[in-house]
C-alpha cells in the first residue's frame, strides 16, 4: 500500500509539475468533501482529513460533543472515546475524534475524484498564469495544435495553450499542425477556464527581441534601439545608436555580409528591414529615415499649437523612391521619427514658391529681394517645360533658391511661435491657478453645452477660458457654442480672480543668525566665570573654575553674621558667556580710594576683591568693613 500510494503521489507531482503542498491541500479538501457527502454532515461541523505519507492511510477527524450516552454518532462521542484523543476532555466539551467510516476507501475515491481534479486544474491554471504573466514582452516557442481561419492554437510549456489571432499573424504566412512557431507574448488574461495567452508575430517588440537575440551588441547595451516602425510582412525601419564611441551601430546590426539581418528576415518570411543610424537633429534623422532616397533638404514646419510637420524636398527622379509603394516608405519614416512628413520634388517646390511670391502680399518684400533669382529660376523652369535636361549647376541653383525661401519662412514661423508663447504667458498670469481645478459645472452654462465642451476635451474652467482668449475659433467649432456663449466664457474669465481666492505666497524663511566667535587673548580666557550676588548686595560669591559644576552650595556670612546657604546657578558655557549683556555682569572690583571718593562727592561702594585662600583650598571674595570709628579695617573673608 505504501509503495503504491507513494508511486501514485509522486507521479501526480511529476505530471502536473505542482508543489507538494498544493497536492496535499487538494487531497485533504477532497476527502473532507467526500466525507460530508457520504454521511450528510453539517457544514457547521469542523472536519479535517489527515494523510499519512508513510502508509497512505487517510483519517477523518470530526468535531463532536462529549456526552454520557451517544444518541447521534455523527455529532456525539462518549467520554471514554473522547479521552483517547484528548486526555483532558470533560462532559460537554467539543473534541476532534476519529470518524473515518468503515467503507470510506472506495466511496471516498469515487466521490473525491472530481474534487481532486478540479483543485489540481485550478492549481495548474494559477501556476500557468503566474509563469506567463512574467513572460509578457518576451519571445517563446510552441507547437501548432490547431489551425483555422480565425488563427492558431499553440501548445506551450506547463501544458498551457496560447492563441494567435489572424491579425497577429504576418500576412501570407501559413503554418501546419506540429510546426514549431516563435512568437511574442502580447497579453495574458485570467479567465474561468484558465489563462488566456495571446501571442503575436506582428508586434514591433517581436522585431526588437529578435534583434536582441541576433545582435550581441544590442543585448549587452552597446548598441541601443531608439525606435521601430513596421508594416508586418512587407517592410520595417529600425533606428539604432551607439552607446560608445568608435562603434558602427548599423554595421553591428547588419553583420558581416548581412548574415545577422538575414537571419531575422528569414524568421519574418522575407520582410525587408532598413537599419538607419539615429540622430538627435530632427532634420538629419528625417533625411536618413527617407532612405534609400536622396534628399535635397528637410525643413521643419512647427505650428504654434505644437504640431510637428516636416517638408522633405527630393530630386525629381527620387520622388517615387522616397514615397515608396503605396506611400509605404513615407509612412514608415513618419512613424519612425514621430513627425508628419510631406514629400515634394524640387521642381514642385520651386513652382509653389514662384506662385506664392507673385500672389501673396506678405511676401512682396521677399519677392523684391529675390527678383534676379526669380527671373533665372523661371528661365530654368521654361527649359524644363520644353523637355530639356537640366545641368547640375541649374539644379543646385534651384535647390539653393528653395533653401533660402524655406529658411525665411521658418524664421517667420519661429517668431510667430515665440509671440504666441509670450501671449499665452500673459494670459496665464491673469487666470488664477485654482481655475484649472474648477469644474465646468460652476460656469453659467446649460448641461447640454457643458457635455459638448467636455466631449471636445475641456475638463476645467481654466483650460476653457485660456483657449477662448488664445484661439476663439477653436471654441466656436464646438457643437452648440456660438458667439453669445463665447462672450459668456470671456466674461466668466474676467470674474475668475474674484471667484478663485489667490494662493498665499510662501513667507521667506528667516536667514540664520551668524554669531562671531570671540577671540581669546590669554590662557585664562578659557575659564568659566560664575557670579551671584544677593538682592541687598550684602553677600557676594564668585568662583572661577575650569570645569563647571552642575550645582554647589556654600556657606556665606552677612553683616549680621547670619549663616546662609546660596545655590550657584549652572555655570554657563564659553559661548553663552560671551552672548551675555555686559550690563548683567558685575564689573571687577577696584581698590578703595578715599580722596578720589571725596572729590566726587558721592558715596563709595563697598570694595571687593577675589583671591585664593590656601587654608580653604578655594577661591573666595573679600571686602572691607567699616568699624565704629572712621577707620577702615583690613580685608576680611565673606
Amino acid at each position: 500500500m505504501k509503495n503504491e500510494f507513494m508511486l501514485a503521489f509522486n507521479e501526480v507531482l511529476e505530471e502536473k509539475g505542482l508543489p507538494k503542498d498544493t497536492i496535499l491541500q487538494a487531497l485533504s479538501a477532497a476527502m473532507v468533501s467526500a466525507y460530508r457527502k457520504s454521511v450528510n454532515a453539517s457544514t457547521a461541523q469542523e472536519i479535517e482529513a489527515l494523510l499519512n505519507m508513510e502508509n497512505g492511510d487517510i483519517t477523518i477527524m470530526a468535531q463532536k460533543e462529549v456526552v454520557e450516552s451517544v444518541e447521534n454518532p455523527l455529532t456525539e462521542a462518549t467520554l471514554e472515546y473522547a479521552r483517547e484523543f484528548d486526555p483532558e476532555a470533560q462532559l460537554g466539551d467539543l473534541v476532534m475524534v476519529d470518524s473515518t467510516p468503515e467503507d470510506f476507501g472506495r466511496v471516498a475515491a469515487q466521490t473525491a475524484r472530481q474534487a481532486i481534479q478540479t483543485r489540481i486544474r485550478m492549481a495548474e491554471s494559477s501556476a500557468q498564469y503566474a509563469f506567463y504573466e512574467k513572460q509578457i514582452g518576451e519571445i517563446i516557442s510552441g507547437v501548432v495544435q490547431a489551425a483555422n481561419p480565425r488563427g492558431l492554437t499553440i501548445g506551450l510549456e506547463l501544458k498551457a495553450e496560447g492563441s494567435m489571432p489572424r491579425k497577429e499573424m504576418i500576412p501570407h504566412e501559413h503554418f501546419r499542425i506540429h510546426d514549431r512557431v516563435r512568437a511574442l507574448v502580447a497579453e495574458v488574461k485570467e479567465t474561468g477556464r484558465g489563462p488566456q495567452i495571446v501571442l503575436s508575430r506582428t508586434h514591433r517588440d517581436f522585431l526588437r527581441r529578435l534583434l536582441e537575440n541576433e545582435v550581441p551588441e544590442i543585448f549587452h547595451g552597446v548598441v541601443e534601439i531608439r525606435s521601430i516602425a513596421r508594416e508586418p510582412g512587407f517592410r520595417a525601419k529600425v533606428a539604432v545608436s551607439a552607446a560608445q564611441k568608435g562603434i558602427d551601430p548599423v554595421g553591428a546590426c547588419v553583420g558581416m555580409r548581412g548574415v545577422r539581418i538575414q537571419g531575422i528576415v528569414r524568421e519574418l518570411h522575407g520582410e525587408k528591414i532598413d537599419v538607419i543610424e539615429w540622430n538627435p537633429s530632427p532634420t538629419e534623422f528625417i533625411a536618413k529615415a527617407i532612405s534609400p532616397a536622396r534628399v535635397v533638404g528637410v525643413y521643419l514646419h512647427e505650428s504654434v499649437q505644437g504640431a510637428k510637420n516636416a517638408l522633405v524636398v527630393v530630386p525629381e527622379d527620387q520622388l517615387s523612391l522616397a514615397i515608396g509603394k503605396d506611400g509605404q516608405n513615407a509612412r514608415l519614416a513618419a512613424k519612425l521619427t514621430s513627425w508628419r512628413i510631406d514629400i515634394k520634388s524640387l521642381i514642385e517646390s520651386v513652382s509653389d514658391w514662384l506662385f506664392a511670391l507673385k500672389n501673396e502680399a506678405d511676401l512682396k518684400s521677399l519677392a523684391e529681394q529675390e527678383e534676379d533669382a526669380v527671373q533665372r529660376v523661371e528661365e530654368i523652369m521654361g527649359r524644363k517645360a520644353e523637355g530639356r535636361t537640366l545641368s547640375i549647376e541649374e539644379n543646385d541653383f534651384m535647390a539653393a533658391f528653395v533653401d533660402r525661401l524655406e529658411k525665411f519662412s521658418g524664421e517667420k514661423r519661429a517668431n510667430k511661435r515665440a509671440a504666441y508663447q509670450d501671449k499665452k504667458k500673459e494670459v496665464l498670469d491673469t487666470i488664477p491657478q485654482g481655475a484649472f481645478e474648477m469644474d465646468l459645472s460652476q460656469m453659467d452654462l446649460s448641461e447640454s453645452l457643458i457635455e459638448a465642451i467636455q466631449e471636445a476635451g475641456f475638463t476645467s474652467a481654466g483650460n476653457l477660458v485660456l483657449t477662448a482668449q488664445m484661439d476663439p475659433e477653436k471654441i466656436l467649432e464646438i457643437q452648440g457654442v456660438g458667439p453669445k456663449t463665447l462672450e459668456k466664457i470671456e466674461e466668466f474669465g474676467e470674474r475668475l480672480p474674484e471667484l478663485v481666492p489667490a494662493e498665499p505666497e510662501p513667507e521667506p524663511e528667516p536667514e540664520p543668525e551668524v554669531i562671531a566667535e570671540p577671540v581669546l587673548e590669554s590662557d585664562e580666557a578659557e575659564e568659566t566665570l560664575a557670579i551671584e550676588t544677593s538682592e541687598t548686595d550684602d553677600v557676594a560669591i564668585a568662583k572661577v573654575e575650569t570645569e563647571a559644576p552642575a550645582e554647589e552650595t556654600i556657606e556665606a556670612s552677612s553683616e549680621k553674621d547670619e549663616p546662609k546657604k546660596k545655590k550657584v546657578e549652572s555655570v554657563k558655557s564659553f559661548e553663552e558667556l560671551f552672548k551675555l549683556d555686559l550690563e548683567d555682569v558685575e564689573p571687577e572690583p577696584e581698590e578703595f580710594d578715599e580722596e578720589k571718593s571725596k572729590s566726587k562727592g558721592k558715596k563709595t561702594k563697598k570694595s571687593r576683591r577675589i583671591e585664593f585662600d590656601e587654608d580653604l583650598g578655594m577661591t573666595v571674595a573679600k571686602k572691607k568693613h567699616k568699624r565704629g570709628d572712621d577707620d577702615w579695617s583690613e580685608w576680611v573673608d565673606i
